[in-house]
């Protein structure tokens, strides 16, 4: 997370760091203040989801880490989606 680029929105901060390595690997942080055990383990379930469609498309040997804000809790799924995609399209950008 030091490393890499940071961007983000109201519901999420990307964090992308490109190393060059022969994989991609992807991280999530989603502390106490997003809500309670259950409202964070649906969170990490949904970003799970959306990092499995999004890390294929990144070049390798791409490092992200995603971490959840407490408004993630009340998004929806394709809220958290679109807000996911553009904070890591615009690390990406700011890595390159």
């Amino acid at each position: 997370m030091r490393r890499g680029r940071r961007s983000g929105n109201e519901t999420v901060v990307v964090y992308l760091a490109l190393t060059g390595d022969a994989d991609s690997m992807a991280g999530l942080a989603v502390s106490r203040t997003v809500g309670g055990a259950v409202i964070r383990n649906r969170i990490k379930r949904r970003l799970r989801a959306i990092l499995a469609d999004l890390l294929p498309t990144l070049p390798t040997g791409t490092r992200v880490v995603v971490r959840a804000l407490p408004p993630a809790a009340s998004a929806s799924f394709e809220e958290l989606r679109a807000s996911v995609s553009d904070a890591l399209s615009r690390s990406l950008a700011k890595a390159r």
